[in-house]
């Protein structure tokens, strides 16, 4: 048993050095390389005062970094201290059936680290993001969203994780089959519900339906080969003044999604080029690809998951009773610092599908300029730092970095179809 808890304190406590030592090792690299290109900047995004960029980037960082540590060693508190072993035993003796027991024991769960995370969320918002002028929430309004979220979260977990629990008491030997299968619907079920159901209980949804924006957008989707048709306005600016854009649903359910911070940031043309990107997410199936992705990963982790389950020195090590419920939330914590240390193998598909939406950008909108106007203002209003380390980078970027998706798409025009052709090769 002694083995299990050195290999567990060091893969806990070692991701968690390493990805704050990444995070450090970044901030350094963006103090001086945003001040060696700050030439660059003032040029391509339109930063003229790199000192606020490096400020907001520092703090956002220090507090994201306290968070991760902090909660790390709650985790390790709670398992230690034989708290979450009482848990355990508390619920499934308060609680007649095992499913539901675990259910609840879920759900405890997933509520406690929600709420774990408000003192850290509240100082980013009213701290960090208001400094720097992107905070538009009121403490109520921070609250409701909060408890919401929290409800929300029990929610899904409660759906989801009792239909894993009912598969584990169904098909003791091969249920993470049965569970990837589950995992799968509801990563589609989310395509649809998160933009309808979900969201519209923080936001509201204008649909656009006339006027120059209408216009342009109904251009570009045409030359994107596609029917304009559920395209809305979202107004993020109701709690945050950050930006941005994104695509979501599928046949009958797809929906394109503006943030009105972003229309009023951007040009027409800039806007459409957004959308030309946001388009081939669809038009080249990068959604199935994700979905698929996911649900791949999901069935390799349930999988892992299925065989500690059945390890009694899972429970000895922290006194837990035997229970399927209590088996994978330590099973979790177990595979969670795994699966942030593989994110680089994770990321190749993330990667390679925005280079190939960058790419069909091009082709729709007829020019790179338009984009890269976008990204620039992009990471220019949204004060982000366009030069990550590259060890960090692996680890935490789905999109390549801002400059090299500039450089592609302001490419000269005697070499630019010679650079697609390239960017699609390495895609391949």
């Amino acid at each position: 048993m002694l083995v299990h808890h050195v290999v567990f304190l060091a893969l806990v406590a070692g991701t968690t050095l390493l990805f704050a030592s990444l995070a450090a090792l970044n901030v350094r690299y963006a103090e001086r390389t945003v001040r060696e290109r700050s030439a660059w900047l003032a040029t391509h995004i339109g930063v003229d005062d790199p000192g606020e960029l490096l400020a907001y980037h520092r703090l956002g960082t220090a507090v994201s970094q306290l968070r991760s540590v902090v909660l790390a060693g709650a985790v390790l508190g709670v398992l230690y201290t034989g708290a979450f072993g009482a848990a355990v035993a508390f619920v499934y003796d308060t609680v007649g059936s095992d499913v539901l027991a675990g259910v609840a024991l879920l759900v405890g769960a997933t509520v406690a680290m929600q709420v774990a995370r408000v003192p850290f969320d509240a100082v980013e918002t009213f701290g960090v993001e208001s400094a720097f002028g992107f905070n538009e929430q009121s403490p109520a309004l921070f609250a409701r969203d909060a408890l919401l979220s929290a409800g929300l979260a029990g929610v899904f977990v409660a759906v989801l994780g009792g239909a894993v629990l009912v598969a584990v008491a169904a098909l003791p030997e091969w249920w993470f089959v049965a569970a990837t299968g589950i995992v799968g619907v509801f990563l589609l079920a989310t395509q649809v519900l998160v933009p309808r159901v979900v969201m519209p209980l923080f936001y509201d949804f204008d649909p656009v339906d006339e006027g120059g924006l209408r216009d342009a957008i109904e251009d570009v989707f045409d030359r994107a080969g596609f029917a304009c048709e559920q395209v809305y306005v979202m107004n993020a600016s109701s709690r945050s003044g950050h930006s941005n854009a994104f695509f979501t649903g599928f046949g009958a359910t797809k929906r394109v999604v503006l943030f009105d911070t972003l229309i009023d940031q951007m040009g027409e043309t800039e806007l459409q080029a957004v959308l030309a990107h946001e388009l081939a997410h669809w038009k080249n199936g990068h959604i199935w690809q994700t979905i698929g992705a996911a649900t791949l990963q999901a069935g390799v982790v349930l999988f892992v998951a299925s065989r500690l389950l059945d390890a009694g020195w899972l429970y000895g090590m922290f006194g837990v009773p035997e229970q399927p419920a209590a088996g994978l939330l330590l099973a979790g914590v177990w595979l969670q610092p795994l699966s942030r240390l593989t994110a680089p193998l994770q990321n190749r598909l993330w990667l390679a599908n925005e280079r190939e939406a960058d790419a069909f950008a091009v082709d729709v909108m007829g020019d790179g300029e338009p984009l890269a106007d976008a990204l620039g203002a992009l990471t220019s209003q949204n004060l982000g730092n366009p030069f990550p380390h590259p060890y960090y980078e692996a680890f935490h970027y789905q999109h390549p970095p801002v400059p090299e998706r500039i450089r592609y798409l302001t490419a000269a025009d005697s070499g630019a179809a010679a650079e697609r052709s390239a960017c699609r090769e390495r895609n391949r």
